[in-house]
């Protein structure tokens, strides 16, 4: 019988070695196609934060202007035609310019309210976990939770430990509130070479750690549509890999919390329409 289980054990794994280089490749193609698409999501409001401050500088230019054009023909009344007729197009210009700037940065505050009301419900439960284990930050917009995977998996392993599933649920609760909100889970590992009958390489272990993760989230009802997996391996190291202490930074797993693009554009088009 003890035979049987053994014969049966290798057979698995054999077969699960074949299946995993499919399925890598084809994680690894979607970890491109989603680095892509939050790379462009961060470009576009980084360009509509851009313009915005390129705007108000023109503002202040033509404020200048009008100032300067006024005090130069004196009384409205004794302007010509054409004095009058460029007066009239740097108002028009100038007014166009203040509500561009008054409704991008209209969205920006409640976007940015949104996003502190968040990192505010994420703190609230989590904060009896410890520093080295789990932060929180936001860059540009953009919430991160950052979870080592001394918390989350066993070494050299992607099963989430039953410890981390209450932390996830966690979690998963504040996303769930936030459902304009899309989840992005993105694994990352130290530069300890691994290789297994399932395993090929870090890159592979960061990606399986983030699929594993995205279904625990799952399990608590976030939305298989709102969630992408993605692993980085080795390759973006948080602190030396020459120390223990710098490996364990490095091994770690980040849920990111990013408003959808078409939302903060939605904020954009609505302020224009109240204004």
């Amino acid at each position: 019988m003890r035979k049987v289980l053994l014969i049966g054990a290798s057979a698995m794994v054999l077969l699960s070695s074949c299946v995993s280089k499919k399925k890598f490749t084809a994680l690894q193609e979607q970890h491109q196609e989603t680095e892509a698409k939050l790379g462009a999501a961060r470009m576009e409001l980084a360009k509509f934060m851009d313009d915005a401050k390129k705007a108000n500088k023109e503002v202040e230019y033509l404020k200048s202007v009008n100032y300067q054009l006024l005090n130069s023909v004196g009384e409205l009344s004794t302007l010509s035609k054409k004095e009058a007729e460029n007066l009239s197009k740097s108002l028009e210009s100038l007014r166009e310019k203040d509500m561009q700037i008054r409704s991008i940065q209209d969205a920006k505050n409640r976007q940015d309210s949104v996003t502190l009301a968040l990192v505010t419900s994420l703190k609230g439960v989590l904060g009896n976990l410890n520093d080295e284990d789990i932060s929180i930050n936001v860059e540009k917009g953009v919430v991160y939770v950052s979870i080592s995977d001394r918390l989350l998996f066993r070494s050299g392993s992607y099963e989430v430990s039953k410890e981390a599933e209450a932390v996830l649920g966690k979690v998963a609760k504040v996303a769930n509130n936030r459902p304009d909100f899309e989840v992005l889970v993105e694994g990352h590992t130290d530069n300890k070479a691994i290789s297994t009958a399932v395993l090929s390489d870090n890159w592979d272990l960061s990606v399986k750690r983030a699929t594993s993760v995205v279904r625990v989230l799952e399990k608590f009802d976030v939305k298989p549509e709102r969630m992408i997996a993605s692993g980085r391996g080795e390759y973006v190291p948080v602190a030396t890999n020459d120390s223990a202490q710098g490996r364990a930074a490095n091994r770690r797993t980040k849920i990111i919390l990013l408003p959808k693009l078409d939302e903060f554009y939605g904020l954009i088009e609505e302020g224009m329409k109240k204004l």
